[in-house]
């Protein structure tokens, strides 16, 4: 069982992402984003309710309603029936919530979302900061499968977000839209894509965080596939070696080591059956010191193959 007390790679993004300062502009743009996921307006009296299990995002809300709009707002909190019984902390304006969900381009009866919220820059890092913060997730860096997504309710929203998250913005994006039972996931699995969204919306830290330990992770597996090629190349020298031996022994007796013509071939033949496990490498310096002169790798591998087609005349 985890530890009730153990904040998620995702939780830690959103809590620093809620904490970073934004201009008017940005803060109207989150508010859209956040609120068009989990707002409700009231039909009869008008109150608006936002919702969210992380307080700094709750905080955040606050300030902005606060000080874009200047209305009262209060804070109240509920338990979740789920198992961990986490806090639901809800930001409450109980009057003119509906001149706030017009201002932003939102009417929930009719299902409209505003998109004039992220016409440039500033709002579109806005907005995909409040979608994310809403409903977004994000895997925990130290899993092999980078994945970032954003969730919500309709179809022709995921597919407009997906296309204000693809283009407009300070880096490239290539976000996608599936359908996932009931609902439609926007989401990237680029780890490059992923740290430039981190930034984006103002998680530099948790960005640092990921590259550090993807970076960590990248240079094991390249560790990793160097130790498997070593052994594959070790594994592939043991049976040259020992196709070696065997050509080596057949000659010697069957034509005589004494009557190999080459010199150095004749040695070589010796130097392998002494060291039959010496590599190319080693076999060139100890083939060097018989001499007195320089015998090179490629030299060795000339002088094995003239055995290999002694070994085929011979045999056949």
């Amino acid at each position: 069982m985890k530890d009730a007390s153990h904040v998620s790679f995702a939780q830690k993004v959103k809590e620093e992402s809620a904490r970073v300062i934004r201009n008017d502009v940005e803060k109207k743009a989150f508010l859209a984003a956040f609120l068009w996921s989990n707002g409700y307006l009231g039909l009869t009296d008008g109150k608006l309710e936002v919702s969210s299990e992380i307080s700094a995002i709750a905080k955040t809300i606050y300030q902005y309603l606060h000080e874009l709009y200047d209305v009262d707002v209060r804070f109240s909190y509920t338990r979740s029936a789920s198992f961990l019984k986490r806090i639901v902390y809800h930001v409450i304006v109980d009057k003119g919530g509906e001149e706030i969900v017009n201002d932003l381009g939102i009417d929930y009866f009719f299902n409209t979302f505003p998109k004039e919220m992220a016409g440039n820059q500033d709002k579109g890092r806005g907005y995909m900061a409040g979608a994310f913060l809403a409903s977004g997730s994000v895997n925990d860096p130290v899993s092999t499968n980078y994945h970032l997504e954003i969730e919500v309710g309709n179809e022709s929203y995921a597919k407009w977000l997906s296309r204000t998250w693809n283009k407009g913005l300070s880096a490239q994006f290539d976000s996608k839209v599936t359908k996932r039972r009931n609902k439609f996931i926007v989401y990237i699995k680029k780890s490059a894509q992923i740290s430039d969204f981190l930034i984006l919306i103002g998680a530099n830290e948790q960005c640092l965080s990921f590259e550090n330990i993807r970076v960590d992770r990248d240079f094991a597996n390249v560790d990793n596939r160097l130790q498997n090629l070593d052994t594959a190349n070790f594994g592939k020298t043991l049976k040259a070696a020992e196709r070696q031996l065997q050509e080596i022994i057949f000659i010697r007796d069957v034509v005589g080591l004494e009557h190999v013509k080459s010199i150095k071939l004749r040695f070589l033949m010796k130097l392998r059956l002494e060291h039959p496990d010496a590599t190319l490498d080693e076999l060139s310096v100890l083939l060097s010191e018989e001499m007195n002169t320089e015998i090179s790798k490629s030299n060795i591998n000339h002088l094995f193959r003239s055995l290999h087609a002694m070994y085929e005349e011979k045999n056949h």
